[in-house]
């Protein structure tokens, strides 16, 4: 609508009045641009659409998620996003897909809210034909009411629509977790938390900070990076961001270093956020 309002009245002014159009030219350039430059801004923050699944929620578990889940955040992946996590099934993209998030609303409107819940992905699982399954909390977080909650509890398995958001931990940075079962100086395994944005962590490099020789990591399972061969010295790494269409692709670098010394079990804060 605003683009015919503005054509329409730059063929008036051309027509009717040559002079006028002369003199409002430079300030109806500017009000086009700035119209084009609100229109992509719209466009870049409009939302991805729904699509229509089914989801279900741990049986056995408490109200937050498991601390053993596939993509390898130990207890961090329970209670990351106050316990609104779940596991996913295709999503699950062999370990690629942890630690993304989710927009997920149940669509039965007498239980279900219309923003539903927010949830990332810590685990793998699938249950009666599900993309997800929810902890107990998230789960109950799609519905109006407390009471409402209880019923869609019961029902265990409910129709679902969800879409990918941007993850959003105000005040984190991107942390390195050092894996428990790491050996300095002959083993190393990590995983990343906080990862924001909607982008995915496809590659990470692991650099001496010295000399900045790089090495690529293997993703062992879920989010574990390792390498059983670490470089020596206080390290440096490299991630590399992706779309979930891959055109869009960017190596980021941290402002700080794994220590020289690191230690198993110890978290080190990269200094970062995307």
């Amino acid at each position: 609508m605003h683009y015919h309002l503005l054509s329409s009245l730059l063929l008036f002014l051309l027509f009717f009045s040559p002079a006028m159009a002369l003199s409002l030219r430079y300030p109806l350039s500017l009000f086009a641009t700035l119209l084009l430059v609100h229109t992509l801004a719209e466009a870049q923050t409009s939302s991805d659409p729904f699509i229509h699944s089914r989801a279900a929620y741990y049986p056995n578990s408490d109200k937050q998620g498991t601390d053993s889940g596939a993509c390898g955040f130990g207890s961090f992946g329970a209670t990351i996003n106050g316990g609104d996590v779940s596991a996913a099934s295709d999503l699950y993209r062999n370990g690629v897909g942890c630690g993304a998030c989710y927009q997920v609303r149940c669509t039965n409107a007498a239980y279900c809210s219309d923003n539903g819940v927010t949830v990332v992905i810590t685990d793998q699982g699938s249950s009666d034909r599900t993309d997800f399954v929810l902890s107990r909390r998230a789960f109950g977080r799609m519905a109006q009411t407390t009471d409402a909650a209880a019923s869609l509890l019961a029902l265990g398995v409910v129709d679902i629509e969800y879409r990918r958001v941007s993850c959003s931990y105000p005040n984190k940075n991107i942390t390195i977790k050092i894996d428990e079962n790491s050996n300095y100086p002959h083993y190393l395994g990590f995983v990343l938390w906080y990862q924001q944005g909607k982008k995915d962590i496809t590659a990470v490099q692991l650099c001496e900070t010295k000399n900045m020789v790089c090495k690529l990591l293997d993703r062992s399972h879920g989010a574990v990076w390792t390498t059983t061969s670490p470089p020596s010295g206080a390290l440096s790494l490299r991630m590399l961001f992706t779309d979930e269409d891959g055109d869009d692709e960017s190596w980021v670098v941290p402002i700080n270093s794994i220590p020289q010394d690191w230690k198993a079990g110890e978290t080190y804060d990269t200094g970062v956020q995307t």
